[in-house]
């Protein structure tokens, strides 16, 4: 792992060309580090990961936020096979307001930058109580006693440079609506927990059906925070599968022929 000023940087084991590219884009609350785990075990895969800062939506200046976005991720993707070179497919993996930003950039016909997304704990028109407790319960499932990193809530309330309350904060209605009524032609994984006290099941199923390549992933009993939550190994093995699909124009290659469970 690798820090610099605009985005942390894994890198995956030596030898293995790197399959692609994969920038990381927090949402509410979060930093980098809330992404250390998901960006070391997707760089185990030899995909080259960037995690970059929390994105800031100002409901002001909407047009302008979504400028700046587009910057940061091309800063990021920059480089990744090489000094002049990129290393595609390049996905971006957001949750939360990130998850609303890239929806946005990527509908607003601004997907030069990537070839596909992740959409990862979109929330609805909904907030939550800024209570220590609270929030942690609206986020994850992962339990206290874990120390971290094998435990979300561990890291979250360890002084991390997480923000507490940040949950609060209104998204700037203008792009929500736009994330929702996004049609990027790229392929898109959307995933919910169906726990996420902040999701729209209705809302995300209806904006699944307008991409002509997207997919709705509902993890069980997953809360908001749903690519760290306890079942943060399934849901990264879900993204790999995606990762790998996306290599082989979106044909799984593994598929189930006869099963008893």
């Amino acid at each position: 792992m690798t820090e610099h000023a605009e985005y942390t940087d894994h890198h995956g084991p030596e030898g293995p060309a790197i399959r692609g590219t994969v920038v990381v884009v927090p949402g509410r609350g979060e930093t980098r580090d809330t992404y250390t785990r998901l960006g070391r075990r997707l760089a185990a895969d030899a995909y080259r990961v960037r995690v970059v800062d929390a994105v800031r939506l100002d409901a002001d200046d909407p047009a302008g936020s979504l400028t700046r976005f587009g910057a940061q991720v091309g800063e990021a993707v920059a480089g990744t096979a090489g000094p002049d070179g990129v290393a595609r497919p390049v996905v971006l993996v957001g949750a939360d307001t990130g998850a609303v930003a890239v929806a946005v950039l990527l509908g607003s016909g601004e997907s030069a930058a990537a070839d596909a997304v992740v959409l990862a704990g979109l929330p609805a028109r909904t907030a939550t109580s800024a209570d220590r407790d609270d929030e942690l319960d609206v986020r994850t499932f992962c339990p206290a006693h874990r120390p971290p990193p094998t435990a979300h809530r561990s890291t979250l309330s360890g002084g991390s440079g997480f923000r507490r309350g940040a949950l609060d904060e209104p998204v700037p209605e203008a792009l929500l609506t736009a994330a929702y009524e996004s049609e990027a032609e790229v392929p898109a994984l959307i995933l919910t927990g169906d726990a996420d006290p902040l999701a729209d099941r209705d809302a995300l199923t209806r904006t699944a059906k307008s991409p002509p390549r997207a997919r709705l992933s509902i993890v069980r009993d997953a809360h908001h925070d749903v690519l760290n939550d306890m079942q943060h190994r399934s849901v990264a093995a879900e993204i790999v599968t995606f990762l790998e699909a996306l290599r082989n124009e979106l044909v799984l290659l593994v598929t189930v022929e006869s099963t008893a469970w």
